[in-house]
């Protein structure tokens, strides 16, 4: 039996310039090496997961309509098809129970059990230390990029105290697991990486 990794990527910051409450598609902006990181990780094996936070939808500024078209903008420009095995917008306002809304670990926990993933080869990927939590908490890697919000200092503690890895972008994440695969079995346990 193989092992299934799975990746799960925030949207805004992360694959897609970060625009406050995303409404318009064309307003979307794959962010520089997307593409080529979501191929990449493909060919490593991973499935992958889009796990992104949208209150904006339960304060009345965009609706889940809004969301999906600008979802389906960024697949048009990534180029590979539909690339998700499965997708979470969590449309709940910080003020609001929080049910999926990260740092929650519900969908990432939910969907290693449905799709048999193993949490030693899953990574969250994102631009916030909401999106690293979430992985934490639901014991698998994490991973920030710097491509969305800025370095802040709970982001890195976590990378300081070695609960995630930090990359200037998503390819970067990329380029890093296929060294990983290249260099060692797939699947290696991942090294940390402190960023300068």
């Amino acid at each position: 039996m193989s092992i299934q990794g799975g990746i799960f990527l925030d949207r805004d910051g992360t694959l897609i310039a970060d625009r406050d409450y995303l409404r318009d598609c064309a307003d979307v902006e794959l962010l520089a090496g997307t593409a080529e990181a979501i191929k990449i990780l493909r060919e490593l094996g991973y499935l992958l997961f889009l796990f992104s936070n949208q209150s904006g939808i339960s304060r009345g500024l965009l609706t889940l309509a809004d969301v999906e078209r600008c979802n389906g903008e960024m697949l048009k420009q990534i180029g590979l098809g539909q690339i998700f095995a499965n997708i979470c917008i969590a449309a709940e306002s910080p003020d609001e129970v929080q049910v999926y809304r990260k740092p929650s670990p519900r969908f990432i926990n939910e969907m290693v059990n449905k799709y048999g993933l193993s949490r030693k080869f899953c990574y969250v990927v994102g631009d916030k230390s909401s999106d690293l939590q979430a992985g934490i908490d639901a014991a698998i890697g994490a991973a920030f990029v710097r491509t969305g919000k800025p370095y802040s200092g709970e982001v890195a503690d976590l990378v300081r105290r070695g609960k995630s890895l930090a990359f200037d972008d998503l390819l970067n994440f990329a380029k890093y697991l296929k060294e990983l695969h290249e260099q060692t079995n797939p699947f290696a346990p991942a090294r940390m990486h402190f960023p300068n």
